[in-house]
């Protein structure tokens, strides 16, 4: 179960994000992922986009192999290399996710050759 948590008087969210998650269930803790090729391994040092769907996929995979999916996501955290590209990491995040938003963590971080990683738990799928 996800509910979403709202404060009356706290500041209403600025993307797609809730700023809490109530969550009751088993969990899967999917580490941080970057935009590596699955057939070689590989980064894929492409355009901010191309990197930032590769790494979507790359948690997707993990959620379905993991009994989950990314309606069950209940706490992401982002790292990416320039916050200059936030407004279009938001765009295609939000292909990705419903509401209630995941809680979400979006910070700038020295990603080295990548520009972008992403952790997430989630709760796994009781089917």
């Amino acid at each position: 179960m996800r509910k979403p948590i709202f404060a009356e008087t706290g500041p209403e969210p600025k993307g797609p994000y809730s700023p809490a998650i109530q969550a009751t269930g088993s969990m899967l803790y999917i580490s941080g992922q970057g935009p590596v090729e699955p057939s070689n391994g590989e980064f894929q040092l492409g355009e901010f986009r191309e990197q930032t769907v590769l790494t979507l996929d790359n948690v997707s995979r993990l959620l379905e192999a993991g009994g989950s999916s990314w309606k069950n996501v209940v706490k992401v955290s982002v790292f990416l290399a320039d916050m200059e590209n936030f407004a279009e990491f938001n765009h295609i995040y939000e292909s990705y996710v419903a509401k209630p938003y995941p809680a979400r963590t979006t910070v700038q971080s020295d990603l080295s050759l990548i520009a972008i990683e992403i952790d997430c738990i989630a709760l796994i799928d009781d089917d």
